[in-house]
């Protein structure tokens, strides 16, 4: 995945870029969509039975897959409320990571690799959901946050299965148009839920790099093989493809659900 550092270079560019002070005044808040609001409200349900997950840990094996190269090895996927996250790897060379972090003033994400180096991900990359790996503390936990808004984009079949397509994205207030599109360009996710158990099959949406030679590279999270873990529906299959070639696939030996994962495990170096 592409770097991404808590600086918010990018946004600033855009959001100093200020052509008139009513450019604000005319800016409306955009509301989600109340057909898109009650599938995510479904989904929800169907995952958890209104059991309260508060953060998760998934342990199996991966297969992880860079160029023409492929290994595989025990991996560990965690998370802690909508805005944490964790992804460790023994690979042959050294352990990899990805952790994420939204703190309550910036989005951060960094990419610790087997030679030791710590590497920050760019902020245009740390817009999307931080769990991007379990649907339960994912974007469709937050339909009361105004300033995420969701639409019905309509029924459609995606890999044989009828689904229903949803597209979120964040809304920045009191900023100008360029800087509205911006974000929600950089925000965008689509969510596919399976018309008949409403669980989600996958998230898609864009890394950007920083020097902008791939500005929308697609990445694809599958979820499949859903199995009830103490009443809430987890997937024991994932799959991450990045432009189409498939990244990673993991394969879930075991789950713990809320118990009380460490803040420490995602800080950002």
């Amino acid at each position: 995945m592409p770097r991404c550092s808590g600086s918010v270079v990018l946004l600033l560019s855009v959001l100093v870029f200020t052509t008139s002070s009513s450019l604000f005044s005319q800016d409306q808040q955009p509301v989600s969509d109340p057909q898109a609001v009650s599938f995510v409200s479904q989904s929800l349900a169907a995952m958890t039975g209104g059991t309260n997950v508060s953060d998760v840990t998934l342990n199996g094996s991966a297969v992880w897959n860079v160029a023409s190269l492929s290994e595989t090895a025990n991996a560990t996927l965690m998370a802690k409320g909508t805005g944490q996250s964790r992804f460790d790897m023994t690979l042959n060379a050294g352990p990899r990571s990805e952790i994420r972090n939204d703190g309550s003033s910036s989005t951060q994400g960094e990419l610790l690799v087997p030679d030791g180096s710590v590497l920050p991900w760019e902020h245009q990359n740390c817009l999307v959901n931080a769990v991007w790996f379990f649907p339960q503390l994912s974007v469709l936990t937050v339909t009361g946050d105004a300033s995420l808004i969701f639409t019905y984009i309509g029924q459609e079949t995606r890999s044989g299965i009828a689904v229903h397509h949803i597209q979120s994205y964040r809304y920045i207030s009191a900023a100008t148009p360029e800087a509205t599109a911006l974000n929600q360009r950089l925000s965008t996710m689509d969510i596919y839920l399976d018309a008949a158990s409403m669980l989600p099959t996958a998230f898609t949406f864009n890394i950007h790099s920083v020097d902008g030679a791939d500005p929308d590279l697609p990445v694809g999270v599958d979820f499949s093989s859903y199995q009830s873990v103490n009443g809430v529906q987890v997937p024991f299959h994932i799959q991450r493809y990045v432009a189409g070639s498939l990244g990673l696939d993991f394969s879930v030996t075991s789950v713990q659900l809320n118990s009380g994962l460490s803040d420490t495990l995602f800080s950002i170096q």
